[in-house]
């Protein structure tokens, strides 16, 4: 079988799954889960096997015409270099660990068989993006990740949260979709063609005649699908869904294909000095802007959720600096320990036997009890907070010693101001890094909150899983050295100079907080439980309610409570309640966005009803009197007839007189 050939079968197999799955889920229930898995699993074996065959060599570009258009054509084409293999493996090893964790998280879920053929499709989707080379095919399932994610984010529906969270991501990624539609019919434009290799040709050829303008088009969909500022505000909300599909989209998904759009076309945004230093702007708000959320929140998924957004921003700040070794390093080991900090947050919440009891104030005496977890998760923290020797040090700090590379003005196109932006926002967020990974692990593993009922040992699959993204998260880094081959040539092994500040401000943030952590945890000792409640008059579950609406913490019998034994509130001070809201974002855009849109709807609907139905309904009732009226006339009497006809002929005759008399006068 030729290599190309293999690369088809990669995401026609998890396809060819998941309409399986879509098809047999209820009349033949025990074909589920091996529809579920075994597709998956063999296009994860069958991208190693594309890996190793593509190897360091020339890209390999094939094509054919998908339909005759009349102008730019649209081609069926494949791309496959060192960046799109090795992306391919990181989502098929994700997706199948998602498959495999599943089967016993969901294990008693009703709709498991919808949702296993969704993540199917959902890494089907992906693994075209990777594969492709055609931007309109690319779009194809760039959209087909869209509506997976709406469904799979909605699992839940039964639940207010996972209803609107679905649509908010679906709207807001929507949102950026429109302008990168545009982006792409305007590169096309430009360039004469929707494949990857001749659009890239032409931007070396000078061809690209609005560069600015492209990019900036583009931008807003990479915005919204990679969840950047200011179109990142779904993406903690996105919680509500499944914690494996959390796992999907943060690790190897969804947020992830924007990233790799702007990587394989990096030569559209470095053609514009402008779009690189806004790109670099953006990337730095959103790295720092999340770090300070997340120190702030109390449900463990929205800490991971925003350090989802901060890590994607270093990815893209490496982008902005014109280096996508770094940019892909990053996005691959921060693959491999997100997605395992996501699953072993699934253990824990499935040790706590409710989503609900996400909240880390809650949480007591579970490293004895989720040991798997606990070990697994710790390294991940780690690897988060880049402490060497893990993953996560060698490609941070790849991405750290390219913007120092672009500061110093050694980057030949690059501005200096972008190198600058993301160099001293990406130390500031690796200080926020530290500083958030450590109050994740001391509130969840050392904390002293209420612990939660035992609902006994979880399934064996699901610890195993921890156990294979262990290995990436704490050995990846070694392939530091060989990954240059793979990619672009240039270095990725760590610099003296950011090596040092990047992990001496991470040993300061992570310092800082067990400090801050011990300060409050003696002060939370002498504080007696539920002494400070946000509605004294409000029973337990109502101060509940309460507190997961509001994402407030929970504290001891009462929720909405401030948590004294919280280091974040003594770190971030009056910011704190601020950040914990996301800087109220979705409040501004509620206010310049959905009601007015809202009151707009409210008008059109009062037009309709009272101006455009009164007018219809005119029309309709003129008529109708009018033959009411004709109808009473036509009685069919003949006396009344002859009786009409005389007074008519007595009023014709005195009108005739009055007239002769006043034309005499």
């Amino acid at each position: 079988m030729t290599l190309t050939t293999t690369a088809v079968l990669v995401p026609l197999l998890p396809f060819l799954g998941a309409v399986a799955g879509l098809l047999l889920g209820r009349r033949a229930p025990g074909f589920v889960r091996p529809l579920a898995v075994l597709p998956t699993l063999a296009a994860a074996a069958l991208t190693v096997v594309v890996a190793v065959g593509q190897g360091t060599g020339p890209a390999t570009d094939v094509a054919t015409e998908l339909t005759p258009t009349g102008s730019i054509p649209i081609d069926l084409s494949l791309h496959l270099d060192g960046f799109a293999v090795l992306i391919a493996v990181l989502v098929g090893t994700v997706a199948t660990c998602v498959q495999l964790y599943s089967t016993g998280y969901l294990r008693h879920d009703p709709r498991y068989a919808s949702y296993a053929a969704l993540v199917s499709l959902f890494t089907s989707a992906m693994l075209l993006v990777v594969y492709t080379g055609d931007l309109m095919v690319l779009l194809v399932g760039w959209e087909v990740m869209g509506i997976c994610s709406y469904f799979l984010v909605g699992h839940y529906w039964e639940t207010e949260a996972a209803r609107a969270a679905s649509l908010k991501a679906f709207l807001v990624t929507k949102l950026g979709d429109v302008p990168f539609l545009f982006g792409i019919f305007a590169l096309a434009t430009d360039a004469g063609t929707f494949r990857i290799t001749g659009i890239l040709g032409s931007v070396a050829d000078g061809g690209l005649h609005h560069p600015t303008l492209v990019a900036l088009l583009l931008l807003a969909g990479v915005a919204g699908k990679s969840a950047q500022f200011p179109l990142h505000t779904w993406l903690p909300d996105a919680m509500a869904g499944p914690t494996p599909v959390s796992a999907l989209i943060h690790a190897a998904t969804m947020v992830a294909a924007g990233v790799y759009v702007v990587a394989r076309l990096l030569p559209v945004f470095a053609a514009s000095a402008a779009a690189l230093v806004v790109l670099a702007v953006m990337a730095a708000i959103t790295m720092v802007g999340s770090g300070l959320a997340a120190l702030a929140q109390d449900d463990i998924k929205r800490v991971l959720a925003y350090s989802t957004v901060g890590q994607l921003g270093y990815m893209l700040g490496a982008l902005a600096v014109g280096d996508r070794g770094a940019a892909v390093f990053h996005l691959i080991s921060h693959g491999a320990f997100k997605a395992l900090l996501f699953l072993g947050a699934g253990v824990i919440i499935h040790a706590a036997g409710t989503n609900s009891l996400a909240a880390m104030s809650r949480m007591s005496g579970l490293a004895r009890r989720v040991p798997d977890a606990y070990w697994t998760m710790t390294v991940a923290l780690l690897a988060l907070a880049a402490i060497p020797p893990f993953a996560g040090f060698f490609s941070k700090e790849a991405v750290l010693g390219a913007a120092e590379h672009a500061a110093t003005g050694a980057a030949h196109g690059i501005p200096g101001a972008a190198g600058w932006t993301v160099l001293v926002s990406g130390l500031l967020t690796a200080l926020l890094t530290a500083a958030y990974a450590m109050r994740l692990w001391l509130r969840v593993f050392r904390g002293k909150g209420t612990e939660a009922p035992d609902h006994g040992r979880q399934p064996v699959v699901m610890n195993a899983v921890l156990w294979v993204l262990f290995l990436p998260t704490a050995a990846l880094g070694l392939a530091a050295p060989l990954l240059p081959r793979w990619f672009d040539g240039r270095s990725l092994a760590p610099t003296l100079t950011t090596s040092v500040l990047g992990t001496g401000v991470a040993l300061v943030g992570g310092l800082v907080t067990y400090a801050a952590w011990r300060h409050t945890s003696a002060l939370a000792a002498r504080t007696p439980i539920g002494a400070v409640v946000a509605d004294p008059d409000a029973g337990p579950e109502a101060a509940e309610e309460t507190a997961i609406a509001t994402h407030a913490p929970v504290y001891g019998d009462n929720a909405g409570a401030a948590d004294p034994a919280d280091p974040g509130r003594l770190l971030l001070g009056p910011l704190q309640p601020h950040a914990a809201v996301g800087f109220h974002l979705d409040a501004l855009y509620t206010a310049l966005f959905v009601r007015p849109v809202r009151a707009a709807a409210t008008l059109v609907r009062f037009l309709d009803r009272a101006v455009v139905d009164t007018y219809v309904s005119a029309a309709g009732a003129a008529p109708r009197l009018l033959g009411a009226a004709v109808r009473r006339a036509q009685t069919g009497n003949v006396q009344t007839y002859l009786g009409a006809l005389l007074a008519g002929s007595l009023l014709l005759a005195v009108a005739a007189v009055l007239v002769a008399t006043g034309t005499g006068a």
